[in-house]
């Protein structure tokens, strides 16, 4: 048995890598993908482009301002003279946001009366938009919390052990804890989701071509009545395509960690046993796929039937917690 299955694995290899292209799209492309997808896939939203129409003209307003400008995610490319001028660069794609403060914006915070600024937002994208405002909220809210300070610290007489509760009074406060993902950065979520992506894809095509190539080049028969048995063809037909995702796994791996300093917590052990589950999975498919095609053009359609719902499903680009209770057991 081991010396069929040896030959079944050396015929395997040979007609991967016999050609020299095949050896460069085994594992380049799957490392070009990762960089450009994972530099592509990212929801930290910066250089927003912002447009401001400032109707009070005070010091504290162009501060409000200058929040915005330095905090890192605004740009400021335009400043309106009226509102139609907002609507128009909206309607031409040229602004993302524009930041309104009205009349009156310095003369209320003098008073310590409670004031508002618009925040106008292309709502295109509802993502995005979503991750706008609540950018200007946290600004507005960082700014509110300094002239708050500022008005304290002009009163001497009053000790800083007093000073704080004025802080907490009226309001509550949320101390936000962040497990696992501590700075909230996307490229965590979204670079671990595409390598799985990647190697799915890299497997599924390999092995749903295995069986259906040898059957349209009609080396199928040959290996029929050979005494290789059935296991050991299937075996020999895995094994190859095992490795290779392996290394595959490897590379875009050592990728993810060094070029987009994504940390691996947790056992190594642990990973490596989940990789091997999930390859058996990809390659039993690509098999059940191979098995079932007639011809290499209905193993790739049906190959996309099995891998376009894995995506969608997989919680990689919606939370399977907002799917229906049926589609969650798929």
């Amino acid at each position: 048995m081991l010396q069929r299955l040896k030959t079944m694995l050396i015929k395997e290899f040979i007609q991967v890598f016999r050609d020299p292209r095949m050896r460069i799209i085994l594992f380049i492309p799957p490392i070009m993908q990762l960089i450009v997808f994972g530099y592509a896939a990212n929801t930290d939203i910066r250089n927003i482009s912002l447009a401001i129409y400032d109707l009070d003209r005070s010091p504290e307003s162009r501060e409000m301002i200058e929040r915005f400008s330095s905090s890192g995610y605004f740009r400021i490319t335009r400043q309106a003279k009226d509102p139609h001028e907002i609507r128009r660069w909206m309607d031409e794609g040229s602004i993302s946001a524009a930041l309104q403060i009205d009349e009156g914006f310095a003369r209320e915070i003098l008073k310590r009366q409670g004031t508002a600024i618009q925040i106008i937002v292309d709502g295109t994208d509802s993502n995005t938009a979503s991750v706008v405002m609540a950018y200007a909220q946290r600004i507005a809210a960082e700014y509110s919390r300094q002239v708050l300070e500022n008005r304290l610290n002009r009163l001497p007489d009053i000790p800083p052990s007093l000073k704080k509760p004025f802080f907490r009074k009226g309001g509550v406060q949320v101390q936000s804890r962040s497990f696992f993902n501590p700075n909230l950065e996307s490229r965590n979520f979204y670079v671990p989701g595409i390598i799985a992506l990647l190697i799915m894809l890299v497997t599924l095509i390999l092995t749903c071509m295995a069986i259906v190539r040898e059957r349209e080049i009609g080396t199928m028969e040959q290996i029929i009545v050979s005494p290789i048995r059935p296991v050991e063809l299937i075996l020999g037909k895995t094994i190859p395509f095992a490795l290779i995702g392996y290394i595959d796994v490897a590379l875009v791996t050592l990728v993810g960690v060094f070029l987009f300093e994504v940390p691996i917590r947790g056992s190594i052990p642990l990973l490596l046993l989940a990789t091997t589950l999930y390859l058996l999975s990809s390659l039993g498919i690509g098999l059940f796929i191979s098995t079932i095609s007639r011809t290499q053009q209905q193993a790739m359609m049906t190959m996309f039937f099995f891998f376009v719902p894995a995506i969608l499903l997989s919680g990689f680009i919606f939370p399977i917690a907002n799917m229906p209770e049926g589609v969650q057991y798929l």
